[in-house]
């Protein structure tokens, strides 16, 4: 049955203008972004079927290429893109909030965005939140991609970053793409060179966070491995 035959109250778009955005699921907000579905399936059943193809998960969903959802049916390549602009500008507004905040006071702001920018990234990404003296965010820049150790990244650039930012303090940040959120013995090394060279230019190493997936988040820091 098209959206279009339902009772009026119960159309997800009718639905949030009266109620608000909150009051609809998942899928339902996907489907006021599709607006149409496709023969023998409504918008809501089509949104239902592409939020399983990504194991219901949003965030897995906001980070899938446009090309990826493309393939997928009742959406091609128009709505593909609009979709992904859709998520990029939900990740970008994240990041927009965080900056200028006190970064250790709204941690899980931060660590929401970091999920929803890295957690389901298929190559690992090593990068650095830039931080003033007041732990304000500065800036985030991604530094290296590829498999973390000792002679991947190097201490010389981070250092040679901060500097550039101007910054007091910076909060390390990688993922995991195999989703294990156990730090590595060679991460373990990694954060501990990284630390001595910020030192000599008085850059405090607040933190090292690693991403492991769309969930979880792991904390030197809370572990006292800092």
């Amino acid at each position: 049955m098209s959206i279009s035959d339902w009772p009026r109250a119960e159309r997800p778009r009718e639905r949030l203008l009266n109620q608000g955005p909150a009051a609809l699921s998942d899928a339902e907000l996907l489907a006021i972004f599709l607006r149409t579905g496709i023969r023998g399936k409504s918008a809501v059943d089509l949104a239902r079927d592409l939020l399983t193809g990504y194991g219901n998960r949003l965030s897995a969903l906001a980070a899938a290429p446009a090309r990826e959802l493309a393939r997928r049916p009742g959406l091609g390549p128009a709505k593909a893109a609009q979709l992904a602009a859709v998520m990029e500008l939900a990740r970008r507004t994240l990041g927009e909030e965080a900056h200028g905040r006190d970064l250790l006071g709204s941690p899980d702001q931060v660590r929401d965005w970091l999920r929803l920018k890295l957690g389901n990234l298929p190559h690992e990404v090593f990068g650095a939140l830039w931080l003033d003296s007041q732990n304000h965010l500065i800036d985030y820049d991604e530094l290296f991609r590829g498999t973390l150790n000792q002679t991947s990244v190097y201490p010389r650039e981070v250092v040679k970053q901060a500097l550039a930012r101007n910054a007091a303090a910076v909060v390390l940040v990688h993922n995991h793409p195999s989703g294990a959120a156990e730090p590595s013995r060679a991460d373990e090394m990694l954060t501990r060179s990284l630390s001595e060279a910020l030192a000599l230019v008085e850059v405090r190493l607040v933190d090292h966070l690693v991403v492991a997936g769309p969930h979880a988040i792991l904390s030197f820091a809370e572990r006292g491995l800092i």
